[in-house]
């Protein structure tokens, strides 16, 4: 039995919500970031609930810390988020009920430009797959991305965590 119950709607009423953020995505060139990653974050995360205009995802950090994620909207650039704190039994039992694969991987965060990339370079089931996001209140210029990002993949569904959880690694695009 988990030792905490959710009313996503007093959640809602009890919490403020969560600026609305502009997200890229991209797929990482080379190792060259590396240099410039400032801490680093060990993740397994999974999902509760997909549809195609929201997710419930459940995220342990350092193996120390838990929460849980609420994300609305059919637009992959730009959703509504409510994060809140979980206790990390609670998540570890939740696990059980995951859909599809648990991600794991590993959150390099990396400036440049005077923006903060989080690179992810996952392990398990999506081994040798590195994106970086940025997210920012407005949309940054391709002229002050860093050179080590590769192809843009903001948008495609295929590299959302919830799509990697639910249908795997994406097939190699030309």
């Amino acid at each position: 039995m988990l030792a905490c119950e959710i009313d996503l709607a007093a959640l809602r009423r009890l919490t403020q919500r969560m600026a609305r953020e502009v997200e890229r995505k991209f797929l990482v060139r080379d190792g060259s970031w590396q240099e410039r990653a400032e801490a680093r974050i060990s993740m397994v995360q999974f999902y509760l609930a997909v549809t195609g205009e929201r997710s419930v995802r459940v995220r342990i950090s350092n193996g120390s810390r838990a929460r849980l994620t609420l994300k609305f909207g059919s637009d992959l650039r730009a959703r509504d988020e409510f994060e809140y704190d979980i206790p990390l039994a609670d998540a570890k039992e939740m696990q059980a009920f995951a859909l599809g694969k648990v991600i794991v991987k590993t959150r390099h965060h990396v400036r440049h430009g005077g923006y903060l990339y989080e690179v992810d370079v996952f392990s398990g089931e999506h081994e040798g797959l590195v994106v970086a996001e940025l997210e920012t209140p407005d949309k940054v210029g391709n002229a002050a991305l860093p050179d080590w990002l590769g192809r843009e993949i903001t948008g495609d569904i295929r590299y959302s965590n919830a799509s990697l959880a639910l249908n795997g690694f994406p097939p190699a695009v030309g």
